[in-house]
């Protein structure tokens, strides 16, 4: 890979991208996979929506990450605040795009719903107290954007991902100077409902009869990968165990998003999924998700 190829890479956090490709696939799943073959052109939409954000983020970010994160593409000088934005807007172009080749008006618009969201979040919402609400709300929207025209099918896997990306964004803004014990014990305590909710009973009982006890271990595993992180962080919620605890809520997305997929009834394609995980965590090791 060559040194500009990576400066980009770790600029949109590249592997980070493969715990956003579930979202979509759960919202499907749950709807009766709605859109055929294209529901698959989906994780594409909202895999490049989400690097537009983290592109976007470091746009937003570049005079505070000269002071914390000198070593980031943009402080660094790797990548020009401009190329940085770019980036964003092409990616944001891609993302809408996809979606309306996957989901027609509807799939447009809730894809412009989503990227407007995305924006203001990094540009708006970001240092405020309402930057966990916001990213909660974009992460459930990119659920519900995989359903199709059945939303409503949706409602649980959008409201579970929103719950754990709330506790997630609240606890990542101590990443560098450390949160407190009340902020890291709200996340364990959202962890903990996320692993429950996908135990709840399916409409129809779709799939094979083992499909609910699928979800119940892929929502354990959630539970407990995610849990253990985030309670190191209750007893010592300094910055480098908070940071852990993000990337370990970041990896958690994917166990997850198959808790759903297979309460849906489809404990093989969840299966697929999950297999992400390891390759998620390689990937983290040479990028930081964070």
């Amino acid at each position: 890979m060559t040194t500009r190829l990576r400066d980009f890479v770790e600029l949109v956090r590249l592997p980070a991208a493969l715990s956003v490709v579930g979202d979509t696939l759960a919202g499907a799943a749950a709807a009766g996979w709605p859109h055929g073959r294209r529901t698959w052109a989906m994780p594409a939409a909202s895999s490049c929506l989400y690097l537009a954000g983290m592109a976007l983020n470091d746009y937003a970010d570049r005079d505070l990450d000269a002071r914390e994160r000198p070593e980031r593409p943009l402080p660094s000088g790797r990548v020009r605040p401009w190329e940085a934005l770019a980036t964003a807007t092409a990616l944001t172009g891609a993302g809408v795009g996809a979606a309306a080749f996957a989901g027609g008006r509807r799939g447009a618009v809730t894809a412009s719903l989503l990227a407007a969201g995305v924006w203001a979040y990094d540009l708006a919402l970001k240092p405020t107290p309402l930057a966990p609400l916001g990213m909660a709300y974009n992460r459930g929207l990119d659920v519900l954007m995989g359903a199709g025209p059945t939303p409503g099918r949706a409602a649980l896997p959008a409201l579970g991902l929103a719950v754990h990306t709330f506790g997630v964004t609240l606890l990542s803004r101590g990443e560098v100077h450390g949160t407190d014990t009340a902020t890291a014990r709200t996340a364990v305590a959202g962890t903990a409902l996320g692993s429950l909710l996908p135990s709840a009973p399916a409409r129809g009982g779709q799939g094979p009869p083992w499909a609910p006890w699928a979800a119940g271990a892929f929502g354990a595993w959630y539970g407990a990968s995610v849990g253990a992180a985030q309670t190191a962080a209750v007893r010592r919620p300094d910055g480098p165990t908070v940071m852990a605890a993000t990337g370990a809520g970041i990896r958690g997305m994917i166990p997850l998003q198959a808790a759903y997929i297979a309460r849906a009834g489809s404990p093989g394609r969840a299966a697929a999924l999950a297999a992400a995980v390891p390759v998620a965590r390689a990937g983290f090791t040479a990028v930081s998700p964070t």
